[in-house]
C-alpha cells in the first residue's frame, strides 16, 4: 500500500522513525519526503501493514503532528528491504515544524567531556535544534536549509546514513570540525576570539557589567546581568527603553523557582519543547527591580538552544535577553546589519556564521485558570496551524498596523506566521512583506487578501500591492470574530472589544465597541463609548494629556486656562 501522512511531519525525524518501525514489522519498501507530507510505500501482510499504519499515529516521534493519514493500493515493489529514497516536489501542502529545544540526550554530550561535540553549541539532532528559523523551501531537506553551505564530515555523514543513530537523516547534524562556528567582535566588527574563546569571553563581559548582543536562533538579542542595576539600566538608557519589562533567562527550573512562584501550567510551558518566556510571580527582588518596575510578574525562559544553555551555565546568574533591534524596528539577523544599527548598545557581539532565514522571536505566554493566553506567538510555536471549522484555503490576512501577526489559511485551519511587531518603520515593513511571501511560499499561493478597512495602515497597502481580490473588515469586528473562532462559538454573539482605536464604517475612530454579530460578514453597533472629539489624532494614543484635552472640551465646552496649562510640559515654553 502506498501511504501518505500529512502534518508537521518533516525535521522531527519522522522518515527515520519510519524506517526502523518497518525493520521492526518486517515491512519492505520506502519512504520520502514530499511538499506535501510523507509518503510511504509499503508491502507485507495484511496483518502487518494494519499493525504499521496504527503505529504510525500511535508511536509517532513526540514533536510530529500528524493531520491526516490515507492508505491506497499500489503494485508490488521489488524491494527486499526498506529504505529513505530522495524527496519529491510537489505542491506545498506539509505543515512546517517550529524550531524546536536542545533536547536532554544533546545536553548530555554538550556536558561530556569526553563527547566530541562537547561544549559545541550548535548540537542537534533529529528531537530537536533549529527547524522554521533556517527553512528556505520545502521539502525539509538540508540543501533546502540554511546549513546547505556547511558540507558534512565523515563523521557526521555517517549518523547522518545510519538508521539506528539519533542523527538519522537530521538535516542542521553538524559538529565543531564542519558546522557553524562562534566569533566574538567588538562594535566595529573586528574580531577578538573564536570559538569557545568566545562564549567565554562574552560571559566576562556580562560579569564585568557589560551589553552583549548575541546571534541567537531567530535573531539578535541584547544580554546583560540581570542581578545589576548599573547594568539593567545601562541597557535601557542605551536601547531607549525607560520602563518596558525586559525578559530572563536562567540555566533551569530550580533557577527560575528561585525567582518566581511556578504553578504546574507554568512549569509545563517552561519545560515545553516550546519553552516561551512564561510570566511569573516574583517571589522577591534576586534581580534587579529595573527588569520590570512596579510589576508584580517577571517574564522568565529557560534555554532554548544549546548556545543559551551554555551562556547561562557559565555565567551562573540570571540574563536578561531582550530583542535585538534598532527602536521601532524588526530584530537583527544578519551580522553586519546588527552591527550597524546596535553599534551604539553593545559592547561586544557574539555572532555565528549560520545564516538565520526569517526572524523569529521569543514567545510569550501567560497562563490563567483556565489555560494558557498566547500573548506573543513566535519562537516553537509557529508556523503550527490553528483549528478553525469551516476554513476554506488560500486566503492570506495582512493583520493590522501595531503587533502584527499575517496568516494564510490551509484546509481545515490557519497557518498563522510568527510576530512581527509595528508596522511604524520601513524596516518593519518590509520584514511583515517577506513574512508574507514567505507563508505563501511554505503553503501555497492566495486566491484572496484580508485586510482592515483603514486605508492607511501599512499592511492595507500591502494588500493592495498583492493584486489579489480584497475582502475588507472593521477592526473590532476582527477581534470579535477572531474570539469566536477561537472558542468556536457561533453567532449569534454580543461581542465587546476594548481594544482602543480602529476606524469605524462611518469613518469616525471607533474604541470601546458593542458589537451584535449575526454571521461571518455583518454586525449592529449596538452600544459604545460616547465619542469626543480628540486634538492631534493618533498623537493622543502616545499623548494621554490630548485625550483628556479633548474630554473637558466635550464636557464644558471650553477649557479653563489652569486646565491647559497643567496638562502641557513646561520645558521649553513660557507664558500662559
Amino acid at each position: 500500500m502506498r501511504v501518505s501522512v500529512e502534518g508537521a511531519v518533516q525535521g522531527v525525524g519522522f522518515r527515520p522513525f519510519v524506517y526502523r518501525l518497518a525493520r521492526r514489522l518486517g515491512i519492505t519498501g520506502l519512504v520520502w519526503n514530499t511538499s506535501g507530507g510523507v509518503v510511504i510505500e509499503a508491502q507485507g501482510t495484511e496483518e502487518d501493514l494494519t499493525a504499521f499504519v496504527r503505529c504510525l499515529r500511535e508511536e509517532k516521534p513526540g514533536p510530529a503532528v500528524i493531520s491526516g493519514v490515507s492508505t491506497f493500493a499500489v503494485p508490488p515493489l521489488p524491494e527486499t528491504g526498506f529504505h529513505i529514497a530522495p524527496s519529491r516536489e510537489g505542491a506545498p501542502a506539509t505543515l512546517v515544524t517550529p524550531d524546536l529545544v536542545v533536547c536532554p540526550e544533546c545536553v548530555r554530550e554538550l556536558l561530556d567531556p569526553s563527547d566530541r561535540r562537547h561544549r559545541y553549541p550548535f548540537i542537534n539532532c533529529t528531537n530537536c535544534g533549529p527547524r522554521f528559523s533556517i527553512l528556505l523551501a520545502l521539502p525539509y531537506d538540508r540543501p533546502n536549509t540554511t546549513m546547505r553551505g556547511f558540507t558534512m564530515c565523515a563523521d557526521c555523514a555517517s549518523e547522518y546514513g545510519d538508521p539506528m543513530d539519533r542523527r538519522f537523516h537530521a538535516q542542521p547534524v553538524a559538529c565543531p570540525v564542519c558546522g557553524p562556528r562562534l566569533t566574538l567582535l567588538d562594535p566595529g566588527g573586528g574580531e577578538l576570539s573564536r570559538d569557545d574563546n568566545a562564549l567565554k569571553d562574552a560571559v566576562t563581559e556580562l560579569r564585568r557589567g557589560g551589553v552583549v548582543a548575541l546571534k541567537g536562533l531567530g535573531g539578535f538579542q541584547l544580554l546583560v546581568r540581570a542581578d545589576s542595576d548599573a547594568a539593567v539600566n545601562l541597557l535601557r538608557q542605551r536601547k531607549l527603553r525607560p520602563a518596558k519589562p525586559l525578559a530572563l533567562l536562567v540555566k533551569g527550573i530550580g533557577e527560575a523557582e528561585a525567582l518566581c512562584f511556578i504553578g504546574e501550567g507554568e512549569r509545563e510551558l517552561l519545560l515545553s519543547t516550546a519553552a516561551p518566556i512564561t510570566l511569573l510571580t516574583r517571589r522577591g527582588r534576586g534581580v534587579s527591580a529595573g527588569i520590570a518596575p512596579d510589576s508584580p510578574f517577571l517574564g522568565v525562559m529557560l534555554p532554548a538552544t544549546p548556545l543559551h544553555y551554555l551562556l547561562a551555565s557559565d555565567a551562573g546568574f540570571p540574563i536578561v535577553a531582550t530583542s535585538g533591534n534598532a527602536q521601532g524596528e524588526p530584530i537583527c539577523t544578519d551580522n553586519h546589519d546588527a552591527l550597524r544599527k546596535l553599534g551604539g548598545v553593545a559592547d561586544l557581539f557574539l555572532v555565528h556564521d549560520r545564516p538565520i532565514a526569517r526572524q523569529v522571536d521569543d514567545s510569550v505566554v501567560a497562563w490563567l485558570p483556565d489555560g494558557p493566553l498566547m500573548i506573543r506567538r513566535a519562537r516553537g510555536y509557529a508556523p503550527l496551524p490553528i483549528t478553525v471549522k469551516g476554513v476554506t484555503a488560500g486566503t492570506l490576512a495582512v493583520g493590522g498596523h501595531l503587533a502584527n501577526t499575517g496568516a494564510i489559511s490551509i484546509k481545515g485551519g490557519v497557518i498563522l506566521g510568527q510576530h512581527i511587531g509595528d508596522l511604524e518603520t520601513l524596516a518593519s515593513v518590509l520584514a511583515h512583506r517577506r513574512a508574507l511571501t514567505d507563508l505563501q511560499t511554505l503553503f501555497g499561493r492566495a486566491s484572496r487578501v484580508v485586510r482592515d478597512i483603514h486605508p492607511d495602515y501599512a499592511s492595507t497597502t500591502t494588500a493592495e500591492k498583492t493584486g489579489l481580490p480584497e475582502t475588507t473588515i472593521q477592526h473590532h469586528h476582527a477581534h470579535i470574530l477572531g474570539c469566536m473562532a477561537e472558542n468556536e462559538t457561533t453567532a449569534p454573539v454580543l461581542g465587546v472589544a476594548w481594544d482602543g482605536v480602529g476606524l469605524g464604517t462611518d469613518n469616525s475612530a471607533w474604541g470601546g465597541e458593542f458589537l451584535l454579530v449575526g454571521d461571518s460578514t455583518g454586525f449592529e453597533r449596538v452600544a459604545c463609548l460616547r465619542p469626543f472629539q480628540v486634538p492631534g489624532g493618533d498623537a493622543a494614543s502616545l499623548e494621554p494629556r490630548r485625550s483628556a484635552l479633548g474630554l473637558l472640551w466635550a464636557m464644558n465646552g471650553s477649557l479653563p486656562l489652569p486646565s491647559v496649562s497643567s496638562l502641557i510640559p513646561s520645558s521649553g515654553l513660557s507664558g500662559g
